[in-house]
């Protein structure tokens, strides 16, 4: 019993012994190989044989970024557009249309705010033109008569009128040229008329000292169908 027992005793003193000796020379041993899975490595190792392209090809050349001038269509150039090159809207140009508005048959209605003139008719219509009206500060309404007509009437400018522009002649003859055009219609005893104008371009815009303007060929037209004493209503 004795024996075995120190047997057994020396048999761990070599195993104690020996333990670390064989750690230490396992550190020095060399791993084994790390082996990689196809799919990562074969698109690599394909691009190293001849004629293959890279995965990531190199950025082309580019070439320095110049200035150019927007093609004319494109630019945004502020160009003041000429009126007198304009056509007039189609709404303002005469026709006949359904009414049903203040006056008789026969008599005048100006519609400064819409800028049209209305010449009542009997069935319920109106011949419709567009106008010129007064600019701000020299809009007006009532009620007046036909006073008097005239065909290619002189222009004498009120003294108002040459105070607020001295370059204004006392009289000027009538003629195309003239700011009353082809034909007036003065209203009551007023400065007023309906009358015709140079400057076509105008009609449907505020822009005279108080005068209903047309366009030559309208006031024309509308003169021929009206008499003295015909009532106009301006709203």
């Amino acid at each position: 019993m004795k024996a075995a027992a120190l047997f057994l005793a020396g048999i761990a003193a070599v195993v104690a012994a020996s333990g670390p000796a064989a750690a230490q020379a396992g550190r020095y041993l060399a791993p084994p190989p790390i082996v990689l899975s196809p799919n990562l490595t074969d698109p690599w190792v394909m691009q190293l044989q001849p004629g293959n392209r890279p995965i990531y090809a190199a950025p082309e050349a580019r070439s320095p970024r110049t200035w150019s001038a927007p093609p004319a269509a494109e630019a945004k150039v502020a160009r003041k557009v000429d009126p007198r090159s304009q056509p007039l809207a189609p709404e303002l140009l005469p026709q006949e249309v359904a009414y049903d508005g203040p006056g008789v048959p026969g008599s005048i209605v100006i519609d400064t705010r819409n800028r049209f003139l209305y010449l009542v008719e009997a069935d319920g219509t109106a011949r419709r033109y567009g106008v010129g009206v007064g600019r701000p500060g020299f809009t007006w309404a009532g009620e007046h008569r036909i006073t008097r007509k005239a065909e290619w009437p002189s222009w004498h400018p009120p003294a108002e009128m040459r105070q607020r522009q001295p370059g204004l002649p006392v009289m000027m003859p009538g003629g195309p040229k003239n700011p009353l055009g082809a034909r007036a219609m003065y209203l009551g005893s007023t400065l007023y008329r309906i009358h015709g104008t140079a400057e076509p371009w105008t009609i449907g815009h505020a822009v005279s000292s108080g005068c209903i303007r047309m366009r030559n060929e309208d006031v024309t037209d509308l003169y021929e169908r009206v008499k003295v004493g015909t009532r106009v209503i301006v709203i």
